[in-house]
């Protein structure tokens, strides 16, 4: 099965790294703050952390205490970031795609994955890895696009909009059509995977996980003073946070 590896096309890394770097950018107001308030107690834990892309937030873990992190990644532009900024004696660093996880070595108290799931196909596949990577009663926490954001396709508009291009509401078709999307992100051809919530909850619950926790961030009275275009996402969230839990 093909396994996309867009992060080390030159053009889409800059745009992403530029975008990542902006002031008021959707990961740093919503998906960090949502994916972090559901990790659990991480003092002398292991971590796997799938996509971890930069490694930023590998050397977050450790700040918070985790004894081992393992980092995966299957872009070597990420990688080499990551070894550079966030290096840590606790941190190990591997070039390797998330659907070849049952490659690292051990087991691991919490398994994490911020924004990856939505570029990966088997998504049932995955999760029975993952199951099997987890301790007993180990957490699983990930993030990915919100289904109603993966669901959009085709030459419609995103947003209908008035007169003065005020965003009404946003349009979206066939979203019981699960499947292969592609888009265009700083580059032509990106390749996402949409599955409809109750995919993603029965996936995790018919291969043994316990689901605690489900976040849609919203944006609060602060963030909207500051940052008021942010106002869409009552509208449409962007990200879906899930907390699960490895049953014993």
């Amino acid at each position: 099965m093909a396994k996309q590896n867009i992060f080390d096309n030159e053009t889409f890394f800059e745009g992403y790294k530029t975008i990542r770097d902006k002031e008021g950018n959707a990961n740093d107001l919503f998906e960090i703050p949502a994916l972090f308030s559901l990790l659990p107690n991480l003092e002398n834990k292991s971590i796997l952390d799938l996509g971890c892309g930069f490694g930023e937030h590998c050397a977050k873990f450790v700040e918070k205490g985790a004894l081992k992190v393992v980092g995966i990644d299957i872009s070597e532009k990420m990688l080499e970031v990551a070894r550079k900024e966030n290096s840590n004696p606790a941190i190990t660093y591997l070039h390797l795609p998330i659907e070849d996880v049952e490659k690292v070595e051990g087991k691991f108290d919490v398994v994490i994955s911020s924004l990856a799931f939505h570029y990966v196909e088997d998504f049932d596949g995955v999760v029975k890895k993952i199951y099997e990577k987890l301790n007993e009663g180990g957490s699983f926490v990930f993030s990915q696009e919100n289904p109603i954001n993966t669901t959009y396709c085709g030459d419609i508009p995103r947003w209908t909009k008035d007169e003065n291009g005020k965003k009404l509401y946003v349009n979206f078709a066939n979203y019981a059509v699960e499947g292969e999307r592609e888009s265009e992100w700083f580059v032509e051809g990106i390749k996402k995977y949409h599955r409809m919530f109750s995919t993603i909850i029965n996936t995790l619950t018919e291969n043994g996980f316990i689901v605690e926790k489900l976040i849609e961030p919203t944006p609060t009275d602060d963030i909207l003073q500051k940052f008021p275009n942010q106002d869409d996402l009552f509208h449409k969230p962007d990200f879906l946070l899930v907390r699960a839990k490895k049953n014993m």
